[in-house]
């Protein structure tokens, strides 16, 4: 049974997320065989505040996007 557990940014539309969710079902029933009734996906997502990429907040790293922008 393949479980799938995606970190994501807080931020995606729900039908975003669910073509995501589709699409990593399809490419493990695919790519591995998986019969499609065990594969588990599911979306934990995180405030920009709550996680670092290279010692900066993702929310201070948004924040320099959009004023470069």
């Amino acid at each position: 049974m393949p479980l799938i557990n995606v970190h994501l940014a807080a931020g995606r539309t729900d039908e975003q997320k669910k073509a995501l969710m589709a699409a990593l079902t399809k490419a493990a029933e695919e790519s591995i065989g998986a019969p499609l009734a065990s594969i588990r996906v599911w979306i934990t997502e995180m405030q920009p505040t709550e996680f670092m990429a290279g010692g900066e907040l993702m929310s201070d790293r948004q924040a320099k996007a959009s004023a470069g922008s």
